[in-house]
């Protein structure tokens, strides 16, 4: 478990952190989300005492992580996937990991063979590809056989297959009870990967919720509607609603009115419908209505 209280960063007269609470509990895959600059990097740091706070504590199962005898036994993180000295080679970067924290170099090849990097176990990590780098520091975290991992980004550079595996396998570390912590700006892949979210801005907490309620109380659920006969549809519903394009296919999209109502309005004017579907909000939608007042930087047409 991962416990900040008050957590407050400030570099001079910059709040990078401001009075920061949330907790992040095993056994759950736990969302790290907000807009560049939120102060999620410098959250992660601090969890890993590679930041001094300016005020406030952040815990791992009660113990600051400086205070951890041998950490890699107790925590796994990839901050930084090129954070490797381009001329050792994979296995030899794991081994020097390996013995900082007393672990036997057998965990080497049994976590190279996880992430699926035992082939190319002997070339230098200076000429990996990003995915290539990314499953290296995927591997350094699970050296020690870690209770607490914590992911910056997991999936940049990755295939799709890597991206299904990377999903796939932290599922599995929180089904075995562990804590599971990732933050990523690729907002359709968290809405897969994690179960729970916590979402700040300008470094103070948004919101701390399941991944399910976040989409549920800030997204707008619409309907779509397909028809040969759009043009009158879309002037009927805009007496009752909101009414845009659909960007993929003729189709309208409809806000406000539920699917039923939209029946029988048609209904009641003959118009013939193709497709009358309800579309749940997205995480994307969720994130933008919520953080919308906390963008550091904005782009402008």
């Amino acid at each position: 478990m991962i416990e900040a209280t008050g957590l407050t960063k400030h570099y001079g007269a910059t709040k990078a952190v401001e009075d920061l609470s949330f907790t992040v509990s095993p056994g759950r895959v736990t969302g790290f989300l907000g807009p560049n600059g939120a102060g999620k990097s410098t959250t992660m740091r601090m969890i890993l005492g590679l930041d001094r706070p300016t005020s406030g504590t952040v815990l791992i199962d009660g113990k600051n992580y400086l205070d951890l005898h041998r950490p890699l036994d107790r925590v796994g993180a990839l901050l930084d996937a090129k954070w490797v000295h381009p001329n050792r080679s994979a296995r030899a970067h794991l081994q020097w990991l390996a013995r900082s924290n007393g672990i036997p170099d057998r965990r080497v090849d049994e976590v190279l063979d996880l992430v699926g990097l035992t082939r190319v176990a002997k070339r230098r990590a200076g000429g990996f590809s990003l995915g290539m780098s990314q499953r290296l520091g995927i591997a350094g975290t699970l050296l020690g056989d870690p209770d607490v991992l914590l992911f910056d980004e997991p999936v940049n550079g990755l295939d799709p297959e890597g991206i299904l595996w990377i999903r796939q396998f932290m599922h599995r570390l929180a089904d075995e009870g562990r804590t599971v912590f990732v933050s990523s700006h690729l907002l359709s892949e968290m809405a897969q990967t994690a179960q729970d979210l916590i979402v700040i801005g300008r470094g103070r907490l948004i919101a701390q919720t399941s991944t399910r309620q976040f989409i549920e109380d800030a997204a707008e659920d619409t309907v779509k509607v397909r028809s040969p006969q759009l043009d009158r549809l879309r002037e009927l519903l805009a007496e009752h609603g909101r009414v845009s394009e659909s960007a993929t296919d003729a189709a309208l999209v409809v806000h406000g009115v539920e699917a039923s109502a939209i029946g029988e309005l048609a209904a009641r004017h003959g118009i013939t419908l193709h497709e009358l579907s309800p579309q749940l909000g997205s995480l994307e939608e969720a994130f933008m209505q919520l953080t919308k007042e906390s963008v550091e930087y904005h782009a402008h047409d």
